[in-house]
């Protein structure tokens, strides 16, 4: 952590330049995020960027091999959707690392979870201007990674989910996209790519092929589909009207494909390890529960933004679970109080955005999400009434 930008930047803060921060992210594209962003950014120096980058290297030597999807199968035979015409890489790829302190007192990424699945990536970017535009982020510090600037950086997310398709043939699917808490994003990237935000509801099919109605009422055939529909939702939206389902076999490509949110998940967990991941098992294959139960998380598979996490399992609890094969145990890590506030440490998770490209042998990294806390876990329920917290972003210093 970069402590000598932390002590500058906290004396240099005012609420009038925390003010003039969230208006400009809410004027960018005339969108009010749905959820508190924090008063500062994250800073970072070399040695922590080269310890998250390598520790998403050494979790993608997992991702990439050969075995991975036949590993993964039953992440998908388990759940509760399985859409047709799987292809053979998530396009995007989220890793979550609490930043601890380990027993030598040094600094570690420990991943709390992974996900095939587009996060923020557009709304990140936007904050990344809005911090820089509002308060003084010195310019050798970025969010990006790879040389990427934010021009690039777009050019990329262009390349993966518009190709060469005409962006009116490419839409952003979610459920009530506009009632969602990440609607900023969906707009952000609407505003960047020029694609169309649709809700599931709205979109039409006539045998194998996909459309939606334009503002004229004319047939817009559909070619790709970024997919933002979290499958949790979905299953218990039982009074949600549409002509397509996941399962239907369509003539469409999908710039993200659904089964990866299931293959790359909680599910992968127990398959990696390493001094950047914490001991993980499947709660249906463990034969004698750890003597350290204490130290443990209990965790759903199929479920999203810590819905249904349980830090205070017991053997008893445990022995009630009916469907085991959907839940993990994992042990807990203690997120370090890095970062100084004028009202108290906070500590904070950041997510490594990731994207693999069609040519590409690896996943690389492109950007970066932190939701900082004060609370118990990460999330709006546990920091209510507390200040200096919520969505950020971090700038890391230059390599060595």
């Amino acid at each position: 952590m970069d402590h000598r930008l932390r002590k500058s930047y906290n004396e240099n803060f005012t609420i009038e330049k925390y003010e003039a921060f969230k208006k400009y992210v809410g004027d960018a594209f005339g969108h009010v995020p749905k959820f508190r962003l924090c008063e500062t950014p994250v800073f970072m120096d070399a040695d922590m960027r080269k310890k998250l980058l390598d520790a998403c290297e050494e979790i993608n030597e997992v991702l990439i091999r050969p075995d991975f999807k036949s590993r993964t199968d039953a992440a998908i035979l388990n759940s509760p959707l399985n859409v047709p015409n799987e292809d053979d890489r998530s396009r995007f790829i989220q890793m979550d690392f609490g930043i601890c302190i380990n027993s030598s007192g040094e600094l570690l990424p420990q991943l709390i979870e992974i996900q095939g699945f587009p996060s923020l990536y557009f709304f990140q970017d936007l904050l990344y201007h809005g911090y820089r535009e509002i308060f003084d982020i010195p310019k050798d510090h970025t969010s990006h990674f790879q040389g990427l600037d934010s021009a690039s950086y777009i050019e990329v997310m262009r390349r993966i989910i518009v190709g060469d398709a005409d962006p009116k043939n490419v839409v952003l699917l979610e459920i009530e996209p506009e009632k969602q808490a990440t609607s900023i994003d969906f707009y952000a990237a609407e505003a960047q790519l020029g694609i169309k935000i649709l809700c599931l509801s709205k979109m039409k099919k006539r045998d194998r092929k996909l459309y939606y109605l334009d503002g004229q009422g004319r047939e817009i055939p559909i070619h790709r589909i970024f997919n933002r529909v979290i499958f949790d939702e979905l299953v218990q939206r039982k009074d949600l009207e549409r002509e397509f389902y996941f399962a239907d076999e369509v003539d469409v490509e999908w710039v993200g494909h659904p089964n990866w949110f299931f293959r790359i998940s909680k599910f992968t967990m127990p398959l990696l390890s390493g001094k950047y991941v914490p001991e993980s098992f499947y709660l249906d294959l463990i034969e004698e529960y750890p003597v350290d139960l204490e130290n443990y998380v209990l965790k759903p598979l199929y479920s999203f933004a810590g819905m249904g996490v349980n830090l205070h399992i017991t053997s008893d609890a445990l022995d009630k679970i009916t469907d085991r094969e959907n839940y993990i145990l994992q042990r807990k890590v203690q997120y370090a109080p890095v970062i100084e506030t004028p009202t108290g440490p906070a500590k904070f998770e950041i997510r490594m955005l990731m994207v693999w490209e069609k040519d590409e042998p690896r996943p690389k990294v492109i950007n970066n999400l932190i939701r900082v806390s004060k609370g118990e876990m990460v999330g709006v329920r546990y920091n209510k009434d507390k200040d200096w917290v919520g969505a950020s972003v971090g700038f890391f210093a230059p390599e060595k």
